[in-house]
Parts: structure tokens; C-alpha cells; sequence
């Protein structure tokens, strides 16, 4: 009889973040016999260098603002200084932590963990630490990697990643790119008391959204003190004489600093996987391509999470390996749903979204009805703080339905949870508007607004 280990599996799962650590442990939980390997520390990207460090770092970010508020309130706050060694030290238990809790989920399921890398053989084999183990299905769920442009002094930047472990915040920085990882950080530096510049190439932040909702958040950010610049692709880095760094764009623009950050998007991590040999089909990205089902162009491969690139949200990873184990191992064919996913981004001001921009409403449905409306929150009423939130509703007037909602504005991502459940009801704006609003909140915005923009 062979021993455990040299047993076929039913499932191999490559990789250890959210997505693979879900579809392992809920396979496992459906009786099958799973093995996940993972070379690094569990969680993925989210857990390590992504969602939750970040969550945490805007936190941080955010006290400034917050204790600059309750003067206005009548509290007198002494002399404040702000520690990042204790940030980061604080940061780096509470991951730990949650690595365990990761690691301690998959061997409460029974899962076989293996701490290496894995590659692929073919169809139903996998190779780690050059031994080969025999699988029913191999799931890959490897995630991402931040990319750089291919610009003269692109190694002397730092990615996201490194940000997580900088031994010291400098005093100026330079992030470039538009999207929600470039202004979480811009955000994020700020706040700590950096000199910061946002400079994209593009005439918009956050181009994948609302437009509306990046004209705004610029001007919030540069209301805060971000330097705002636009139009401004990349051109090189350079080190001058005396250490500093000096970023050059294509407008002819330089800027010196002591930090730069390049947030200029992310690729799929199926490098040296083995894909090929398999007979996966991927994309020139990188990008494995899958049906409804997840599955890849081979029948006993399936992929989740970046490495597929349908949503490259922690949340949509762990609803695709829960919709993979359910139609491997409970005899539940599930497809994802990728409608009215909603998400946010944790800059300061915070933004969020569910459902169809403007634009892609119109071109979905043709004529929309649009409902917004931008304020003062209470909690700045008293003070000289003038950031302003601002709400969005987009309706198909064909069947009342709500199909957008968006939102800048202090925990817009709490609020928007919310209103996302019943987006993807199909509720009404009629429905809405019967809704009694809680006063006074802001939420309660998205149920008053009346009036039609022209």
C-alpha cells in the first residue's frame, strides 16, 4: 500500500493566498484529499503586502486629519509624533498572526501542506522538490506581481511590496501611476507627513472608474497636499551625486526625492510555472484564460484570482475557489457572477463603487438618469476642514433600476456594502427612495436624492 503522500490527490493547489487556501480547504472539507504548496508566507498578496497592511498603514494616515478635527471639538491635543518603526513592528505581529491563522484553517481541513514551490508536468502532475505527485484536478491560483515600465532607472524604484518594509519614511516622495494602489499610497505618505507627488500618464485618475469619481478624488488629494500631476507618463529615474533620486517625465518635468514608488499595474505570476508543458493556454500577459467555470483550456487545470485577471479583488479569489470546489467535489457546477461587484479605494479621502459608470451605462442601456449630490459632512461643520463628500447614483430609467452607485467621502466602502446589496437585488430608485434614511449620516444621502442632474 502507498503511503499518504505518494497517494493521488484529487487536488493540487498552487499557491497559498486567498483564493487557493479557500478552494483547498472547503475541497477538503467536501472529502477530497488536498495538498496546497506555497513557498512563501500564506494569505497571498492581500494578507502580506496588500489589503490588510494597507488597511492598516491608512489607518495610520488618517490620525492627522482626525486630530487636526477635534480642535474643533474641543479637545486640546499636546505635542503628537509619529513612530513608523512602531507602525511597521504593530503591522508585521498582526501579519504574522494572521499567517497562522491561515496555516492553522488548512491543517484543521486536512490539507497537505507542502512549503515549496510547485511546478507543472502535465495534465495531472506536479513537481516539488523534485519529487512528482499525481492530481485529479490542480487548481493555480498564484496571483500577481507588480509590474515596471520599461524606463532607464527602473530598478532604483520600489514596488508596492517594498513599501510594507521601508526602514524609514523619507521625507520625499515621487509615486507614479493612477490607479488605486498609486493613490492609497500618495494617500498614505501624506498623511505621514511626506512631500508627495502623484504623477500619471493619463488625464484622469482611476481611468477603470466612474470619471466623475477621479476628477474629484484629485481634487481632494491636492486639497490635502498631494502633488497632483497629470499627463505625466514616466521617463526615467536617476541617481544624482548626493544620493538623492530625481524622476523624470515626459512633459520635460523633473522631480527629486528620496523615494520612488512605481504603482503602474500588476501582471499575472505564471513564470516558470510549467504552464506550457501542461498545454495551458495563457495570454501574452500571462494571463491564463478560463471559461465561466474556471477551468483552463486543459480539463483537469483550473485557475482563480490574478493569475485568471477577471477581477483582481482578494474577494472574487476566495468566491472562484469556493465556486471551484463546489463544482469539483459537491457536485454543484457553479459559475461566477461578476456582475455588480463593488470595491474600494482606501486613499483620504475613501472612494467606492458598485455597478456601471456613467459611461458604461450609456453605453450599455443608452439614455441613464443620473442622481448626485456633494456636501459638507457634519463632522467638519465646525472646523475649517472643507472636504467634501460626493455621492452618485446612475439609473436605467427603461425599468427604475439603481445600476451605479459611487461615493467619495469618509468609510464610503462601509457605506457602499450596504447600498451593493441592493444593487445586485435589482432595487428600484423608487425603492430607494421609500427607504427612511438614518439621520444624521451621510449614507442616509443615498436615499434622499431627488432631483434628476441635468
Amino acid at each position: 500500500m502507498s503511503s499518504p503522500a505518494r497517494q493521488t490527490l484529487d487536488l493540487f493547489v498552487i499557491g497559498g493566498g486567498s483564493g487557493g487556501v479557500r478552494a483547498a480547504r472547503f475541497a477538503a472539507g467536501f472529502g477530497a484529499r488536498v495538498a496546497i504548496a506555497e513557498s512563501g508566507r500564506f494569505g497571498g498578496t492581500c494578507v502580506n503586502v496588500g489589503c490588510i497592511p494597507k488597511k492598516l498603514f491608512s489607518y495610520a494616515a488618517h490620525f492627522r486629519d482626525d486630530m487636526d478635527d477635534a480642535a474643533d471639538f474641543g479637545w486640546t491635543i499636546g505635542e503628537t509624533r509619529f513612530d513608523w518603526p512602531t507602525l511597521v513592528a504593530n503591522k508585521d505581529r498582526e501579519i504574522a498572526r494572521l499567517n497562522g491563522v491561515y496555516e492553522r484553517l488548512l491543517v484543521n481541513a486536512g490539507v497537505e501542506i507542502l512549503r515549496s514551490r510547485a511546478r507543472l508536468v502535465d495534465a495531472h502532475t506536479v513537481e516539488v522538490d523534485g519529487v512528482r505527485r499525481q492530481a485529479k484536478y490542480i487548481l493555480v491560483a498564484t496571483g500577481s506581481w507588480p509590474q515596471r515600465p520599461s524606463i532607464p532607472g527602473a530598478a532604483l524604484a520600489i514596488s508596492s511590496n517594498e513599501a510594507f518594509a521601508l526602514e524609514r519614511l523619507p521625507r520625499r516622495a515621487v509615486v507614479v501611476g493612477g490607479g488605486y494602489i498609486a493613490l492609497e499610497f500618495a494617500s498614505i505618505f501624506n498623511g505621514l507627513g511626506v512631500e508627495t507627488t502623484l504623477a500619471y500618464r493619463g488625464a484622469r485618475l482611476l481611468r477603470h472608474f466612474d470619471a466623475e469619481l477621479g476628477e474629484r478624488i484629485a481634487e481632494e488629494l491636492a486639497h490635502k497636499g498631494v502633488n497632483i500631476r497629470l499627463n505625466a507618463p514616466p521617463a526615467s529615474i536617476a541617481r544624482g551625486a548626493d544620493g538623492a533620486l530625481e524622476a523624470a517625465f515626459g512633459d520635460g518635468k523633473r522631480v527629486a526625492a528620496e523615494l520612488v514608488m512605481l504603482a503602474t499595474g500588476r501582471i499575472p505570476n505564471t513564470r516558470d510555472l510549467g504552464l506550457e508543458a501542461a498545454g495551458v493556454r495563457c495570454e501574452v500577459d500571462g494571463r491564463i484564460v478560463v471559461d465561466r467555470m474556471m477551468k483552463s483550456s486543459v480539463d483537469s487545470i483550473y485557475a482563480i484570482g490574478d493569475v485568471a485577471n477577471q477581477h483582481n479583488l482578494t474577494p472574487v479569489a476566495t468566491a472562484e475557489g469556493t465556486a471551484v470546489a463546489r463544482t469539483l467535489f459537491n457536485r454543484e457546477a457553479t459559475a461566477m457572477d461578476y456582475e455588480n461587484i463593488p470595491t474600494a479605494v482606501f486613499c483620504n479621502p475613501n472612494l467606492a463603487t458598485v455597478g456601471l459608470s456613467e459611461a458604461a451605462a450609456r453605453k450599455r442601456l443608452g439614455a441613464v438618469d443620473v442622481y448626485r449630490t456633494a456636501f459638507r459632512a457634519l463632522k467638519h461643520t465646525l472646523g475649517e476642514n472643507d472636504e467634501r463628500l460626493f455621492m452618485k447614483l446612475i439609473v436605467d430609467p427603461a425599468t427604475d433600476r439603481v445600476v451605479g452607485a459611487h461615493m467619495i467621502g469618509p468609510d464610503a466602502g462601509e457605506i457602499i456594502q450596504g447600498v451593493a446589496i441592493a444593487v445586485k437585488l435589482g432595487a428600484t430608485k423608487a425603492q430607494f427612495d421609500a427607504t427612511v434614511g438614518i439621520h444624521p449620516t451621510a449614507a442616509e444621502e443615498f436615499v434622499t436624492m431627488r432631483e434628476k442632474a441635468a
